[in-house]
């Protein structure tokens, strides 16, 4: 198994130590090239989450194939393949954001205004919880950050790896749980699967990727849903296979997203050769 360092010591917080233990494991930096027989693999940058990357596989031959794995096109480099191997989590034409919108402001601007009302609660995935984190540090929201214990632990591995996340305590602790039952102003993170059952009646800010119409929307009271994605929508896809040039597109259909209709998106807009993996 191939990986960079940052995947690895995710998947050792996040599994634990001895998950990987079972086969070869070997590690790799952005833009390292690794010789294996006659090919030559290197990892490319991502913008998505701490450890993505970009999978570029060259032959003898000079053919390259690359595998985008899940990115943003905002800050990713484009490789320019024979055969691309895209992701199509957002691969349908109906999942365009169109809206002209700064969210990592807005962001701020509803976390500030729930602070003035004490405990504001943030929820979602790993790896975009401490991007939620880093984007409110340095934007200089300096009250204590509350996490529960595996997004904390998660939190501290990608500060290992350069992230600045600010101060940052336990929600099981003292001073963090002493914080939440005070309704002191603070910002809990919690795991997306905890949405149901934590932080019920506060501010809470849900950061999702499926909103395509608002940047935010209010579905309570004082719970918000913003528009935070760390994959492209439909045009950001397309964009990079018009850089990338390829001769041949094959989408990925590993998850639940719109491979196949983003493989005949491609054959109609550019004439390119598309295919969609089977689905697992």
């Amino acid at each position: 198994m191939l990986m960079t360092p940052q995947t690895k010591d995710l998947i050792d917080v996040l599994r634990g130590p001895l998950f990987l233990m079972g086969g070869f494991v070997e590690t790799l930096d952005y833009d390292h090239v690794l010789l294996h027989g006659e090919e030559r693999i290197t990892f490319v940058r991502a913008d998505h989450i701490l450890g993505a990357a970009q999978i570029v596989v060259e032959g003898a031959d000079g053919k390259k194939i690359a595998y985008t794995g899940d990115f943003r096109i905002d800050d990713s480099p484009v490789v320019e393949a024979d055969v691309l191997v895209m992701e199509a989590t957002y691969g349908s034409p109906m999942c365009k954001r169109s809206f002209n919108v700064d969210v990592k402001s807005l962001l701020v601007s509803l976390v500030e205004k729930g602070l003035k009302e004490g405990t504001v609660y943030v929820f979602g995935y790993h790896g975009k919880i401490q991007e939620v984190m880093q984007i409110l540090h340095e934007a200089g929201v300096r009250v204590p950050f509350v996490a529960s214990e595996k997004v904390f632990h998660v939190s501290k591995m990608c500060e290992k790896h350069g992230m600045r996340l600010g101060r940052l305590l336990l929600s099981d602790e003292d001073e963090g749980r002493g914080l939440l039952e005070s309704c002191s102003p603070c910002v809990a993170f919690y795991h997306m699967n905890a949405c149901q059952e934590v932080g019920l009646g506060g501010f809470r800010i849900i950061v999702s990727g499926w909103e395509f119409t608002f940047p935010s929307r209010q579905r309570g009271d004082k719970e918000f849903v913003v528009a935070l994605s760390d994959h492209s929508d439909f045009d950001g896809l397309l964009e990079y296979v018009r850089r990338a040039k390829p001769k041949l597109v094959i989408t990925d259909n590993y998850r639940d997203g719109h491979a196949e209709t983003f493989a005949k998106e491609i054959r109609k807009r550019f004439g390119i050769s598309a295919v969609a993996l089977p689905k697992r």
